[in-house]
């Protein structure tokens, strides 16, 4: 089993700029959004923005610090001048475009699954393996968006006490299929709550008021979809465990925003609740609410728009009777940790001196 490198440690190549040109490529999608939101918000230091998207929206503008900035179409000649690309528009785009920002001396920071299980890409959550943009390429991975708030709270409890295993349930938001899926969410909630019939376009089966297995490609023979394949892949490379087992289900839910998982961890050793408690409770990224006297724990609602991941309901497992294995809950806003606040976090590791 690999060790965890303490992300304080860390040591990389760094973006020579210290106020650098950001390109966000996919600008107008859900992630894009909250990319600028997240640039705007954490005062990145920028020298200059490009917003880049598909021809059909260049010359339409998005706010940025109050000041309207015009979209550009993307092309292989986008770069020039760009220090740092922030790409969430598609693996399909990224494959495309990415070595192109390369090639114009631009570090790329990819939201899609392009070039996660790439072994010459690091793929990067800041509070677990910071140390692993060491040597990057010029491409940086962002993980999916269940991997990268999961770890968050496994990797302090990872670090102090080695994970044997681990088992989870997801409860994924419909932010994890963009713009449009959320939006669907709204008409089919309106449309069910005035008695109509809604036929759903972006999602497979009837949003409101249900749930169902994620709607990733399912393997017939193994009966695991791609998005749990892909969440036990970029878990255990993240955390640097390659064998680590890892049993998962995941399914989609009727919420906006903010993925929510339950957790089974089992350690090679007894560990206590209060052991655990005192470990999460402290890790950066995350916070604790775990308040069994008023039954409050980790909600999406409360995980919305938020930075941290919100981790609780921190107990025994009372089907181990080994007594080396807890359940815990967290919550984490899918945008944001999962997606655009990673990325602007990675982009802030690039330029710290």
């Amino acid at each position: 089993m690999l060790t965890l490198e303490d992300p304080a440690d860390a040591q990389f190549r760094l973006v020579e700029a210290k106020a650098p040109v950001v390109a966000i490529v996919g600008a107008t999608g859900a992630v894009g959004v909250e990319l600028l939101r997240c640039l705007e918000s954490r005062g990145f230091p920028l020298g200059g923005l490009k917003l880049l998207a598909s021809p059909r929206s260049a010359g339409k503008t998005l706010d940025f610090k109050g000041e309207p900035v015009t979209i550009e179409a993307l092309t292989e000649e986008s770069f020039a001048g760009v220090d740092i690309a922030l790409f969430s528009a598609g693996s399909g785009i990224s494959k495309r475009y990415a070595a192109a920002a390369v090639k114009a001396g631009a570090v790329v920071v990819d939201n899609s699954s392009a070039f996660r299980m790439d072994a010459d890409v690091p793929l990067v959550v800041p509070e677990v393996n910071a140390a692993s943009l060491a040597g990057h390429r010029g491409v940086i991975a962002n993980p999916n968006c269940v991997a990268a708030i999961a770890t968050v709270a496994l990797a302090p409890l990872h670090r102090a006490y080695p994970i044997r295993r681990l088992t989870a349930a997801t409860y994924q938001a419909a932010s994890g299929a963009g713009a449009a899926a959320m939006e669907e969410l709204r008409e089919s909630t309106a449309a069910y709550l005035r008695g109509e019939s809604f036929e759903p376009k972006v999602l497979p089966h009837p949003y409101a008021f249900n749930l169902f297995s994620h709607n990733a490609d399912m393997d017939e023979e193994t009966g695991y979809n791609g998005e749990e394949t892909k969440v036990v892949a970029e878990t255990r490379r993240i955390l640097g465990t390659p064998e680590l087992p890892i049993g998962i289900t995941c399914i989609r839910v009727p919420v906006l925003r903010a993925h929510a998982m339950a957790l089974t961890v089992e350690f090679d050793e007894v560990v206590t609740v209060e052991e655990a408690r005192t470990i999460l409770g402290n890790a950066p990224g995350l916070r604790l609410v775990d308040n069994r006297a008023a039954n409050y724990f980790p909600m999406p609602s409360d995980a919305s728009g938020q930075d941290d991941v919100l981790v609780g309901r921190i107990r025994q497992d009372i089907g181990d009777p080994s007594g080396k294995s807890l359940a815990l809950f967290v919550a984490g806003d899918q945008l944001l940790k999962g997606a655009a606040l990673n990325a602007v976090q990675i982009a802030e590791l690039l330029l710290k001196r």
